[in-house]
């Protein structure tokens, strides 16, 4: 099956499924989501949405944010880890839209990587998800069921966004940013993943990549220390 034949399929499949996904991310303007999305890097979307009402009860806005001392934001944001340097980055990013974006989150990606702690696919989110601008935020998530599914060939999160981004039209990229990842949280798991359950991947993933994905689940793990 050619890749674009393959992916027309999986659109549907997704649509069947989540045909209108939400932000899985509780926020409510371009500030609350930029801060949402930075404090979901290596933690879950729901102890995010547990944490930020007392953050954003304090401070919901580049001014209040700016005011809080690190130490307050570190205490507040703890449960979401990395707390260290999340806060320091809040902090440091608050006051860079006061002095430099008249308190306002800039709607271009390159504006928005100049943030400290925004990267990439936290720019892109904020992008797509509080301006509706068409990018395809790929996180390892995504990235492995792109793989899984013979959209890309895995080798990097910027390959698979390319390939992504070549595969769907544009007019639905933000669409199918949030479908893939509810997807993959109730048929494609990253542990326990049963490839004859998932609707998509007991068609879609090949014998090839089965094999390897199940030798790198039988390597051995490296002793704890």
């Amino acid at each position: 099956m050619k890749r674009h034949d393959k992916a027309a399929r999986i659109q549907a499949i997704l649509d069947e499924h989540f045909p209108r996904p939400a932000v899985p991310l509780d926020h409510a303007d371009p500030f609350t989501l930029l801060v949402a999305v930075l404090l979901s890097a290596q933690c879950t979307d729901a102890r995010v949405n547990q944490v930020t009402p007392a953050l954003f009860a304090r401070a919901a806005t580049p001014a209040q944010m700016a005011e809080l001392p690190v130490a307050t934001i570190r205490a507040i944001i703890r449960p979401c880890g990395l707390s260290p340097q999340k806060a320091k980055a809040i902090a440091g990013l608050s006051r860079i839209l006061l002095d430099e974006h008249d308190g306002a989150v800039p709607r271009e990606m390159a504006a928005l990587e100049r943030l400290p702690g925004v990267g990439h696919k936290t720019a892109s989110v904020v992008l797509a998800q509080a301006f509706g601008e068409p990018t395809f935020p790929v996180d390892t998530h995504i990235h492995r069921l792109a793989w899984r599914w013979g959209l890309s060939s895995g080798k990097s999160v910027e390959q698979t966004e390319r390939d992504l981004r070549r595969t769907f039209a544009r007019e639905h990229w933000n669409l199918l940013h949030l479908q893939i990842i509810y997807f993959g949280r109730a048929f494609c798991p990253a542990v326990g993943h049963v490839v004859g359950a998932c609707p998509i991947c007991n068609w879609a993933m090949s014998k090839a990549r089965a094999a390897a994905e199940a030798r790198r689940r039988r390597r051995p793990r490296p002793a704890e220390q």
